[in-house]
């Protein structure tokens, strides 16, 4: 039995403000996604933590299966319920909604019976989206500002 330290990679991403309700998140090799808050044509911040659900997952199948087979059909949905209450807003009940099929052929059967278990793998082990909802890993907050506010803002 084999065992393996830990590793840890710091991440970032920034994102400025365009115009007022709107923002660019960009990340350290310079792509951006545009997002914001009551403006057309954008996604908002809890439209992105759902899309990234299901985007690390529709990654961990794609590169599972397309190996086999290409998909005939390849959608995955996150649907949760946003709470608000005097304790502040959450997401509860995050369901993802997967679907991906494939031609009915040797190839198309192989990937397609490859879907549940990379599906599983990815929600215990290597989706690093939802296992860090499901961790519940604290948000630490560091203000910047010109004049430094007093102890008790962010406390």
């Amino acid at each position: 039995m084999s065992s393996s330290a830990p590793s840890s990679a710091p991440t970032s991403v920034a994102v400025e403000r365009v115009r007022p309700g709107e923002y660019m998140a960009t990340n350290a090799a310079g792509a951006q996604v545009r997002l914001g808050s009551g403006v057309a044509g954008v996604l908002s911040p809890v439209e992105l933590l759902l899309a990234a659900i299901a985007g690390c997952t529709a990654v961990d199948i794609d590169t599972v299966t397309s190996r086999r087979a290409e998909p005939t059909r390849f959608r995955l949905t996150t649907t949760a319920t946003k709470e608000r209450s005097a304790n502040g807003n959450i997401l509860r009940d995050i369901d993802l909604h997967i679907e991906v099929t494939f031609a009915d052929d040797e190839p198309g059967r192989a990937a397609a019976a490859m879907v549940p278990r990379t599906a599983r793998i990815s929600h215990d082990r290597t989706c690093t989206v939802s296992r860090t909802i499901e961790a519940g890993t604290p948000v630490s907050i560091r203000l910047v500002t010109d004049k430094p506010p007093p102890d008790d803002t962010l406390a």
